[in-house]
């Protein structure tokens, strides 16, 4: 039998039937009968000191909310009924542990400010947790990293451009994902507002007391507008656009990780764990995690275009549009935990291999910069140097050597200012330790 709707005093007729179908949201949003049952004991609390509530009531509601989480959380209370959304889920269940004191619970509160409070709880827990996640995989990085100092090729348009470190490498992609930590942060310092008091658009003629609520829960203060606080999902965005810049991030590697784990380059080896098979070529061992990422980061994005288009173009206050917020939100937030994890656990078990990734800096004149350097610190102006190591490397091409190896008389030939010191100056060890580039090591 369904529950009588919280709405339905108003009403002549019965609801049709798809229209409650397409109307009601519990199943898709079950995840927030916790920050509902929360913020209900918050607002139980406020009515009891302002004497909405008697002393004993607000006990008796309190004690019944609290069970009911209890419950919820050991699955003695299934999440499962004709219910239309968690509030009245909660609100009906907590009428039946307490009788007609239960009908109280929303005294001087509407749904407006209460969905808006439940996403917010849900939305700040999640945010840490995710930050949380971002944090062990810059652990990871940096640990990595440190353990592989090894000699790298760069790249710049996926050409072999200069000497690097495996270290640098995975540090470039720890300065992104800190970067991405201090969004999450500032996205948790902007949402520290509370919406519970706005009530539906205009607040209410109760007395109520808005800042007591607001750290009941652990906002630093209530929302200063009513009508923001039940139409805002700025939080959300702003939350969700950190997603997409650390699933763009997680993308970009998952793509290197993918490309240096094939044979034609053989720089890495993913674990067996987070690879597969294929089912008719037995030989393969295929970068599915990452693959997997990659593919996940467009899925993040829609997420985020879905949210920004809901809300473009909604007059204030709080418009039925909003109950679509959470399905995109909850998508986005599961993918992006999931795949922070597999690219830390990807990170943390992969095989770096210095030799292979040494034979390609010695074949991919990576140096080249360093010979200009050096005919610079001979007085020879960068052009004309630019010039003169693009003729030796053609020659270099020609005889299929790498520069440090072609003898001292032949290079003289492209500039009679090249001595016999070059080569410790061309040396890939020694340009690592030279200067400001110091720092990948």
């Amino acid at each position: 039998m369904a529950e009588a709707k919280l709405w339905g005093g108003r009403f002549r007729g019965e609801e049709d039937a798809l229209m409650e179908q397409f109307n009601n949201n519990f199943e898709q949003t079950k995840w927030l009968v916790i920050p509902d049952i929360d913020g209900s004991i918050a607002h139980v609390a406020m009515q009891t000191k302002v004497g909405l509530l008697t002393k004993d009531e607000g006990e008796t509601l309190t004690d019944g909310l609290l069970k009911l989480k209890d419950d919820v959380l050991s699955g003695a209370q299934k999440l499962e009924g004709d219910y239309e959304d968690v509030h009245t889920f909660v609100e009906a269940k907590l009428t039946e542990m307490t009788g007609e004191v239960g009908k109280k619970l929303h005294t001087a509160r509407s749904r407006n400010d209460q969905v808006n409070t439940d996403m917010k709880l849900f939305t700040r827990d999640e945010t840490r947790k995710t930050a949380d996640m971002v944090t062990a995989l810059l652990d990871t990085l940096k640990k990595v990293a440190d353990e592989n100092p090894c000699l790298m090729p760069g790249y710049t348009h996926l050409q072999r451009a200069q000497v690097i470190t495996f270290k640098a490498y995975l540090m470039a992609y720890h300065g992104m994902f800190s970067r991405d930590k201090r969004r999450l942060e500032n996205a948790l310092d902007n949402m520290d507002e509370c919406p519970l008091g706005c009530g539906a658009l205009a607040g209410t003629t109760h007395t109520i007391d808005r800042d007591f609520t607001a750290k009941q829960l652990n906002f630093a203060r209530p929302y200063a507008s009513f009508l923001d606080g039940v139409s805002d999902r700025d939080y959300q965005i702003e939350v969700m656009s950190a997603f997409s810049m650390i699933m763009l991030h997680l993308s970009r590697l998952a793509e290197e990780l993918i490309i240096f784990g094939s044979s034609e380059f053989d720089y890495i080896s993913l674990s067996d764990a987070y690879t597969t098979g294929s089912s008719i070529m037995p030989q393969k061992k295929n970068s599915d995690g990452a693959e997997l990422i990659r593919g996940k980061t467009g899925r993040v994005y829609g997420s985020l275009m879905g949210m920004l288009t809901l809300m473009k173009g909604l007059p204030l206050a709080y418009n039925k549009d909003m109950q679509e917020d959470k399905e995109l939100f909850y998508d986005a937030l599961t993918t992006v935990q999931a795949c922070l994890q597999i690219a830390e656990r990807m990170i943390a078990t992969v095989t770096v291999k210095p030799e292979s990734m040494k034979k390609n800096v010695k074949k991919g004149f990576l140096n080249a910069t360093e010979v200009a350097d050096y005919l610079v610190s001979k007085n020879v102006p960068f052009r004309d140097a630019h010039g003169i190591v693009g003729r030796i490397v053609i020659a270099c091409e020609d005889k299929n050597c790498a520069i440090e190896d072609m003898p001292l008389d032949e290079l003289k030939t492209f500039c009679d200012k090249i001595e016999a010191d070059i080569y410790a100056f061309i040396d890939y060890d020694a340009i690592l330790h030279k200067g400001i580039k110091k720092e990948m090591l």
